[in-house]
């Protein structure tokens, strides 16, 4: 699954799968590692969450990805972040730009 969402990332695909508990909509932003679990930070565009609110950054473990599917729609590119910058990671592997 690492090499589908580093090629989302790349050609700007919308991802759907569901995680903890909730089916999630979302733009990829970044691929990376850390504290040794490989994770991924999205924008999340529609689905569900516990939050209450499908819409919003998340970052989410790999591990706990299932039902991982590539959609043939395109996002525009990177988001602003809130706090001028993304999350920190030990080791980036991929990101939009």
């Amino acid at each position: 699954m690492i090499e589908e969402i580093r090629n989302a990332i790349s050609a700007k695909n919308i991802i759907e799968f569901d995680y903890g508990g909730h089916s999630r909509v979302v733009e990829p932003h970044v691929l990376g590692i850390n504290q040794g679990q490989y994770g991924v930070l999205v924008y999340q565009v529609g689905g569900s969450s516990s939050s209450g609110s499908p819409l919003g950054w998340r970052r989410m473990f790999i591990d706990g990805i299932s039902g991982y599917c590539l959609t043939d729609d395109e996002f525009d590119g990177p988001r602003p972040y809130p706090s001028g910058s993304h999350s920190k990671w030990d080791q980036v592997i991929a990101f939009v730009e």
